[in-house]
């Protein structure tokens, strides 16, 4: 069985979507983009906040990839990590 969450839609009417395809922050989605094309950002040290804004919103995109599988959450946080940790350090 698959849990609903009721959103709002542009237009006000309600619409239902899986829980387990909640959508990152925008911050978090804005953060990942900046990552990929900021050689500025990646060498930068980040805050703890930040640091896991990334992680959370390319272990998002993984999940996404994947149809949102449940059971794989914990994979999709550790490679979420070695990918952060990769354009971090190149």
């Amino acid at each position: 069985m698959t849990m609903m969450r009721e959103s709002t839609t542009r237009g006000g009417a309600k619409a239902k979507t899986p829980a387990a395809a909640a959508k990152p922050s925008r911050t978090a989605v804005k953060t990942v983009a900046k990552s990929k094309r900021s050689a500025a950002t990646r060498s930068a040290a980040l805050d703890r906040d930040s640091l896991r804004d990334l992680i959370a919103a390319e272990a998002y995109f993984l999940a996404e990839r994947r149809g949102f599988v449940a059971g794989h959450e914990l994979e999709d946080w550790v490679a979420a990590e070695r990918v952060v940790e990769s354009r971090l350090q190149s």
